[in-house]
């Protein structure tokens, strides 16, 4: 497979988020003309390095790097429109216009001063053991409002003024009540100052909004080449992942459909990524996390603090069983598998190919936070390298140990490995072509 031969891509994390899929994103928008967010809002953040440059992006594609793409933040996604318009500025100001190709879906839901006050007051209210470790985005409150379908506010209704400024009204005057009764919460949000702030968000935006999913069919009738981009990770899913530790939305392959209004015969290629250890931010079950000088290593050599939170990320060995489930779910066509480099001269390896409980090795993936009581992994010891591998532009430039360690991620998870990232730049990846 060359990269130039796929075509209707999706990229999805395989682990619990911050695989790297920025990095990828940006690569394969090489290959195609439309990059498409589907689901998640500023919660994410995706990191990418070009010629020494590094953007950190929450909401906005990736792809925006690249001047000739067209970006969509579809109707699956939330909102910010103060974390939006810092980005597009942001950009503008290092010589990258979104003007013209960066659209938002008029369905998506906007995330609103009172969703992060919902957020952070629960996460304050909650016992030790259940606090959920949320980036307090508002995020969660604000999919439960869309769910829930009384206060849900989307992008198209900014554009209305008077129908939103009654809907603001409405949902702030229960806010106040809830979070007064709820969590003793007296300090008042001011409907009209909400509303005149979003009001001229919304006239910011209103160039870039449209209905994206007709937008995205169009350039797919066209021939457009069309890449999904996910954020977080598929174990952070809200119905597969390791719940209630998890995220508002389906981040897998799963949400693409749903969450930018597509067939799902669209779906050609689907590039899983991984890192070639494991990481996890916040709160959850993660059984092969390394709580000592081993992980300690790992984080400061793989920089590993969180690109939206700064929270430094819990990290570990590979964990197969996890990839594995996560393959199941989404069905990639190809791995790719970033951070070699971090493993370098870390000495003997090891992946974990299994979990006991019990004393028994478990036939099916747990399926939530509290089944993961008891479990151990399983290891399977691999020989490590020092030989530098930043450098290395071919699989074959590779040590031999290193690539029996990408062979042993590739079995284990079943699908075949397309790309290795050796380094955090765009050159720093190998590209394994049939």
């Amino acid at each position: 497979m060359k990269l130039d031969e796929l075509a209707h891509s999706c990229v999805v994390g395989l682990q619990w988020g911050d695989e790297g899929k920025g990095k990828i994103v940006d690569l394969l928008m090489a290959h195609h003309d439309v990059v498409v967010r589907y689901g998640g809002g500023a919660n994410a953040g995706h990191t990418v390095v070009v010629a020494g440059d590094k953007f950190a992006l929450h909401q906005i594609p990736s792809g925006i790097i690249r001047q000739e793409v067209m970006c969509v933040l579809a109707n699956g996604m939330v909102i910010d429109p103060a974390v939006l318009l810092g980005e597009m500025r942001g950009l503008e100001e290092r010589g990258i216009s979104p003007a013209g190709r960066l659209w938002v879906s008029d369905r998506a839901h906007v995330v609103m001063p009172y969703h992060r006050r919902e957020d952070a007051l629960a996460e304050a209210a909650a016992d030790q053991a259940h606090k959920l470790g949320t980036t307090s985005r508002g995020i969660g409150p604000c999919y439960a409002d869309k769910v829930l379908r009384y206060h849900g506010i989307r992008v198209g209704d900014m554009l209305d003024a008077d129908r939103f400024r009654a809907g603001i009204a409405r949902a702030v005057a229960h806010k106040n009540a809830y979070f007064a009764a709820v969590y003793d919460e007296r300090s008042q949000l001011d409907a009209n100052a909400i509303t005149d702030e979003y009001l001229q968000f919304a006239e910011q935006l209103r160039p870039h909004v449209c209905d994206t999913a007709q937008l995205v069919n169009e350039r797919i009738s066209g021939r457009s080449r069309v890449l999904f981009e996910g954020a977080q990770g598929s174990m952070l899913d809200v119905d597969h992942g390791t719940y209630p530790y998890v995220t508002s939305s389906a981040p897998g392959v799963g949400g693409v459909v749903g969450g930018s209004g597509v067939s799902p015969r669209t779906i050609k290629s689907i590039v899983g990524v991984v890192k070639a250890y494991a990481t996890r931010v916040g709160d959850g079950p993660f059984p092969t996390e390394l709580c000592d000088a081993t992980g300690e290593t790992i984080r400061t050599r793989g920089r590993e603090y969180g690109t939206t939170t700064g929270r430094p990320r819990r990290c570990g060995w590979f964990d197969c069983v996890a990839a594995r489930y996560a393959a199941m779910l989404a069905g990639p066509t190809h791995l790719a598998v970033l951070h070699m480099d971090t493993l370098t001269g870390m000495g003997e390896l090891r992946i974990c190919v299994g979990y006991r409980r019990d004393g028994r090795i478990l036939n099916s993936f747990p399926a939530g936070a509290y089944d993961f009581a008891g479990v151990e992994p399983v290891y399977e010891s691999l020989p490590g390298w020092d030989e530098d591998v930043s450098g290395c532009r071919r699989f074959a430039d590779l040590p031999a140990a290193a690539r029996q360690y990408l062979a042993a991620i590739q079995e284990r998870v079943g699908a075949p490995i397309l790309l290795v990232g050796v380094g955090p730049t765009r050159e720093q990846t190998i590209v394994i072509e049939d």
